[in-house]
Protein backbone atom coordinates (compact mmCIF):
# COMPACT_ATOMS: atom_id res chain seq x y z
CA UNK A 1 0.00 0.00 0.00
CA UNK A 2 1.20 3.49 -0.80
CA UNK A 3 0.24 6.78 0.79
CA UNK A 4 -1.96 7.55 -2.23
CA UNK A 5 -3.65 4.15 -2.27
CA UNK A 6 -7.44 4.70 -2.53
CA UNK A 7 -8.11 2.04 0.15
CA UNK A 8 -5.76 3.79 2.58
CA UNK A 9 -7.32 7.14 1.79
CA UNK A 10 -10.83 5.73 2.40
CA UNK A 11 -9.64 4.18 5.65
CA UNK A 12 -8.08 7.47 6.75
CA UNK A 13 -11.24 9.36 5.81
CA UNK A 14 -13.32 6.90 7.83
CA UNK A 15 -11.05 7.34 10.82
CA UNK A 16 -11.26 11.13 10.51
CA UNK A 17 -15.07 10.95 10.36
CA UNK A 18 -15.18 8.72 13.44
CA UNK A 19 -12.82 11.05 15.29
CA UNK A 20 -14.93 14.05 14.28
CA UNK A 21 -18.13 12.37 15.48
CA UNK A 22 -16.55 11.45 18.81
CA UNK A 23 -15.20 14.96 19.32
CA UNK A 24 -18.53 16.60 18.56
CA UNK A 25 -20.45 14.28 20.85
CA UNK A 26 -17.97 14.64 23.70
CA UNK A 27 -17.88 18.44 23.41
CA UNK A 28 -21.68 18.67 23.40
CA UNK A 29 -22.04 16.40 26.43
CA UNK A 30 -19.19 18.22 28.22
CA UNK A 31 -20.93 21.59 27.85
CA UNK A 32 -24.23 20.21 29.12
CA UNK A 33 -22.73 18.38 32.12
CA UNK A 34 -20.52 21.34 33.09
CA UNK A 35 -23.35 23.83 32.81
CA UNK A 36 -25.97 21.86 34.72
CA UNK A 37 -23.97 19.69 37.12
CA UNK A 38 -20.39 21.02 37.34
CA UNK A 39 -19.15 17.67 35.99
CA UNK A 40 -16.79 16.86 33.16
CA UNK A 41 -17.43 13.99 30.77
CA UNK A 42 -14.56 12.06 32.40
CA UNK A 43 -15.95 12.66 35.90
CA UNK A 44 -19.39 11.52 34.80
CA UNK A 45 -17.90 8.43 33.13
CA UNK A 46 -15.92 7.55 36.25
CA UNK A 47 -18.96 7.90 38.51
CA UNK A 48 -20.99 5.79 36.07
CA UNK A 49 -18.39 3.02 35.87
CA UNK A 50 -17.86 2.89 39.63
CA UNK A 51 -21.60 2.95 40.33
CA UNK A 52 -21.93 -0.37 38.50
CA UNK A 53 -19.68 -2.22 40.95
CA UNK A 54 -21.16 -4.82 43.29
CA UNK A 55 -20.11 -6.85 46.31
CA UNK A 56 -20.22 -10.19 44.49
CA UNK A 57 -17.29 -12.11 43.03
CA UNK A 58 -15.26 -9.81 40.79
CA UNK A 59 -17.64 -6.97 41.53
CA UNK A 60 -15.02 -4.38 42.44
CA UNK A 61 -12.67 -2.95 39.85
CA UNK A 62 -8.94 -2.50 40.20
CA UNK A 63 -7.57 0.89 39.21
CA UNK A 64 -6.25 -0.50 35.90
CA UNK A 65 -9.73 -1.77 35.04
CA UNK A 66 -11.24 1.58 35.96
CA UNK A 67 -8.63 3.39 33.84
CA UNK A 68 -9.39 1.14 30.87
CA UNK A 69 -13.13 1.71 31.29
CA UNK A 70 -12.82 5.51 31.29
CA UNK A 71 -10.05 5.51 28.65
CA UNK A 72 -7.42 7.26 30.77
CA UNK A 73 -3.98 6.33 32.01
CA UNK A 74 -3.78 4.88 35.51
CA UNK A 75 -2.11 8.05 36.82
CA UNK A 76 -4.78 10.30 35.25
CA UNK A 77 -7.49 8.03 36.67
CA UNK A 78 -5.92 8.23 40.13
CA UNK A 79 -5.87 12.04 39.93
CA UNK A 80 -9.51 12.03 38.79
CA UNK A 81 -10.48 9.72 41.67
CA UNK A 82 -8.70 12.05 44.11
CA UNK A 83 -10.53 15.12 42.75
CA UNK A 84 -13.91 13.42 43.09
CA UNK A 85 -12.99 12.07 46.52
CA UNK A 86 -12.08 15.63 47.59
CA UNK A 87 -15.55 16.71 46.44
CA UNK A 88 -17.14 13.96 48.56
CA UNK A 89 -18.38 12.03 45.52
CA UNK A 90 -16.17 8.96 46.01
CA UNK A 91 -14.70 7.10 48.97
CA UNK A 92 -11.70 4.75 49.01
CA UNK A 93 -11.24 1.82 51.38
CA UNK A 94 -8.93 -1.14 51.82
CA UNK A 95 -9.89 -4.44 50.25
CA UNK A 96 -11.01 -6.71 53.10
CA UNK A 97 -9.23 -9.76 51.67
CA UNK A 98 -6.05 -8.10 50.35
CA UNK A 99 -4.72 -5.22 52.44
CA UNK A 100 -2.66 -4.03 49.47
CA UNK A 101 -5.78 -3.45 47.39
CA UNK A 102 -7.74 -0.22 47.51
CA UNK A 103 -11.30 -0.02 46.26
CA UNK A 104 -13.24 3.08 45.33
CA UNK A 105 -16.99 3.41 45.78
CA UNK A 106 -19.37 6.15 44.80
CA UNK A 107 -20.67 7.98 47.89
CA UNK A 108 -24.33 8.78 48.46
CA UNK A 109 -23.64 12.33 47.23
CA UNK A 110 -21.96 10.90 44.12
CA UNK A 111 -24.89 8.58 43.42
CA UNK A 112 -27.32 11.48 43.80
CA UNK A 113 -25.30 13.67 41.41
CA UNK A 114 -25.00 10.80 38.93
CA UNK A 115 -28.76 10.24 39.06
CA UNK A 116 -29.35 13.95 38.43
CA UNK A 117 -26.77 14.09 35.62
CA UNK A 118 -27.78 10.92 33.76
CA UNK A 119 -30.78 12.52 31.95
CA UNK A 120 -28.57 15.47 30.97
CA UNK A 121 -25.94 13.11 29.58
CA UNK A 122 -28.52 11.05 27.69
CA UNK A 123 -30.27 14.12 26.30
CA UNK A 124 -27.00 15.73 25.20
CA UNK A 125 -25.94 12.49 23.53
CA UNK A 126 -29.23 12.31 21.65
CA UNK A 127 -28.93 15.97 20.58
CA UNK A 128 -25.34 15.47 19.39
CA UNK A 129 -26.26 12.36 17.40
CA UNK A 130 -29.29 14.06 15.83
CA UNK A 131 -27.13 17.00 14.78
CA UNK A 132 -24.38 14.73 13.41
CA UNK A 133 -26.95 12.69 11.44
CA UNK A 134 -27.56 15.78 9.30
CA UNK A 135 -24.01 15.50 7.95
CA UNK A 136 -23.69 13.06 5.01
CA UNK A 137 -20.23 11.88 6.09
CA UNK A 138 -21.32 11.30 9.72
CA UNK A 139 -24.81 9.87 9.18
CA UNK A 140 -23.61 6.28 8.55
CA UNK A 141 -21.57 6.38 11.76
CA UNK A 142 -24.54 7.73 13.70
CA UNK A 143 -26.57 4.80 12.40
CA UNK A 144 -23.91 2.36 13.64
CA UNK A 145 -23.86 4.00 17.07
CA UNK A 146 -27.64 3.92 17.30
CA UNK A 147 -27.84 0.27 16.30
CA UNK A 148 -24.93 -0.96 18.44
CA UNK A 149 -25.71 -3.08 21.46
CA UNK A 150 -22.96 -3.73 23.97
CA UNK A 151 -23.27 -6.60 26.43
CA UNK A 152 -21.91 -6.06 29.91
Amino acid sequence: MTATDPALTALAQGWCALSLLHGRIEAHIERALQTKHDLSVREYSLLDVLSRQHDGEGGHLQMKQVADAVVLSQSATTRLVTRLEDRGLLARYLCPTDRRGIYTNVSEAGLKLLEEARPTNDSALREALDEAAKSPELAPLVHVVESASVSA
